[in-house]
């Protein structure tokens, strides 16, 4: 079975809209929580009653064992593809503060065989030129 690793954008608009709830809840792929996400997700929840919904939303994934923690061997990669994407594709990191965390998701996401799925095509086909993974783009 597929497994598919969510991007923070599609839970956020799943969350403030409902939107993407047919992708979210499809039974033929298996969804993991990237604890890039997951951190992600807590920085801008200001609300009490969103990070309650947040984190009963990650123990689900925690009970179920789903959850993708970026390995030392990810970081280690993650830092020669940031390097690249400087030099190929001209990223500055000032300008592209979550780029750091794209590149732990994508990675995370290559090292179990996942799919990352999001609406960030730009920095998201950038890492894909640079390193090779799955990528849906919604």
């Amino acid at each position: 079975m597929r497994r598919l690793i969510l991007d923070t954008n599609l839970y956020i608009d799943w969350f403030n809209t409902g939107a993407h709830e047919p992708l979210l809840f499809q039974s033929d792929a298996v969804k993991m929580m990237s604890t890039v996400v997951m951190m992600e997700l807590l920085a801008g929840a200001h609300a009490v009653r969103d990070r309650t919904r947040l984190h009963d939303l990650f123990r689900t994934f925690r009970k179920l064992g789903r959850l993708l923690v970026p390995s030392a061997e990810v970081y280690e990669d993650a830092g020669g593809v940031l390097r690249q994407l400087q030099a190929v594709h001209g990223y500055r990191f000032r300008q592209a503060p979550s780029l750091t965390n794209d590149v732990l998701i994508a990675l995370s996401a290559r090292a179990v065989g996942g799919t990352v799925v999001t609406q960030n095509q730009r920095d998201f086909l950038a890492i894909q030129s640079i390193r090779p993974f799955k990528l849906s783009l919604v």
